[in-house]
């Protein structure tokens, strides 16, 4: 199951640093690109802006812009624990 839903841009840096975050910590996630304008209207219509990276984590009902945001957030909720 797809917890996350990340909204996108093709060549964005920013969403390929938020990209690389759920890589490393083996997250599955939904990739929407805003290169389709119904993407992009749900997107606004879901979080106020035409920005990306747009995390959502349906575990925990958490919506974010920026993506240090969204790789600080992933890192301290889902990174490995120290033991």
């Amino acid at each position: 199951m797809n917890n996350f839903t990340l909204y996108v841009k093709t060549g964005c840096a920013y969403c390929a640093a938020a990209i690389h975050k759920l890589e490393e910590l083996n997250l599955k996630w939904e990739e929407r690109n805003i290169s389709d304008d119904g993407i992009v209207k749900e997107l606004i219509e879901r979080g106020g802006k035409r920005q990306v990276p747009y995390l959502i984590d349906k575990e925990k009902a958490i919506e974010m812009y920026e993506s240090a945001d969204i790789v600080d957030y992933l890192e301290k909720n889902y990174g490995k624990k120290s033991t």
